[in-house]
């Protein structure tokens, strides 16, 4: 029995028993978020099919307001007001409105307020920065305080119209400048920014002698050049646009700006007051259609911003997205 035992071969083993089902292998995370991965081919064409319905939104209406400025008069009556399509160019509108009367005025007031305005709040805007961007200024918290309440408390148009007018501003190009001279928002962007500064930089300036005036234009505002370019434009654009300003305190039509001049032929439906409506140039017509000159209006207030935009645009993102997280 033993040597059958031992002359037998191997035992078999004895079988598994069946258990739970293997998991099946996990995929390698790429380690990027959702939002960072390649879009589908539908979302891409979906974005792309938004962008371009904003973009049309944008440039269709502006094409319009630019075809009827340089339309004639036979072409704006065969299409019963705004013009899409062009037919043939006229200048005349332009010509009129730039050979004098109320809209050459208005231009040249409208650049001096941009102009005197934007350097005026810029100044008083980082220099108010600087000071409230030191923790150790005089009354720093205080007033600090004093201008982000202005966030959640307006005076109202009664105090301000009483102020500027006991003050002697009314009728004077001062009372479209002063009011708004400085922006809370960007008084806040631009301390933000000087926080940031490092502070053994403006420690060893002191070191060698320098006064606070010195640092701030020597070594805090070269590097801030970002956002001093983009809180410029926004200073720049809103002197140019605004016009509610000069509906309250100015009463002559020659202090009028471009944009209170547009509200009158837009919105009040006047008639462009021109000086020079007789236009003697071989193909143009004698008297440019009133549409055509509302228009034309229409395309001199938006082109300082189209033409001034693109210079600024490369220290747009840095500029706002810097000055306003950081700090």
């Amino acid at each position: 029995m033993t040597a059958q035992l031992s002359g037998a071969g191997p035992v078999p083993a004895a079988p598994r028993t069946a258990g739970p089902p293997a998991p099946p292998p996990r995929r390698r995370h790429s380690g990027r978020p959702v939002w960072a991965g390649r879009p589908s081919t539908s979302l891409t064409i979906g974005k792309g099919f938004v962008l371009a319905l904003l973009v049309a939104a944008v440039l269709v209406p502006l094409w319009t307001v630019l075809v009827t400025s340089l339309a004639s008069r036979g072409t704006i009556d065969d299409a019963g007001g705004m013009v899409m399509i062009p037919r043939e160019i006229d200048p005349s509108a332009y010509i009129t409105i730039f050979s004098g009367g109320d809209v050459t005025q208005a231009v040249w007031i409208s650049t001096l307020v941009t102009v005197l305005g934007t350097t005026v709040s810029l100044v008083l805007t980082v220099l108010a920065a600087y000071g409230l961007s030191r923790p150790g200024s005089v009354a720093h918290r205080g007033l600090l305080f004093y201008f982000l309440l202005t966030f959640l408390i307006f005076p109202g148009l009664v105090p301000s119209y009483l102020v500027v007018t006991g003050l002697g501003l009314k009728d004077s190009i001062w009372s479209l400048i002063l009011p708004s001279a400085i922006s809370v928002f960007n008084l806040v962007v631009i301390r933000a920014f000087f926080m940031n500064v490092p502070a053994e930089l403006l420690d060893s300036a002191r070191i060698d002698g320098a006064g606070e005036l010195r640092i701030l234009t020597r070594i805090v505002l070269p590097l801030s050049k970002a956002v001093i370019a983009v809180v410029g434009l926004f200073y720049a654009v809103g002197y140019w646009n605004a016009y509610f300003n000069a509906v309250l305190y100015i009463d002559s039509n020659d202090k009028f700006p471009i944009q209170r001049v547009l509200q009158s032929y837009i919105l009040a439906g006047q008639s462009p007051n021109v000086s020079g409506a007789s236009v003697s140039l071989p193909g143009v017509t004698a008297y440019p259609p009133t549409l055509a000159v509302k228009m034309a209006v229409v395309i001199v207030t938006v082109i300082p911003a189209v033409i001034i935009y693109p210079f600024v645009q490369r220290h747009f993102t840095k500029g706002v997205i810097t000055g306003a997280v950081k700090g």
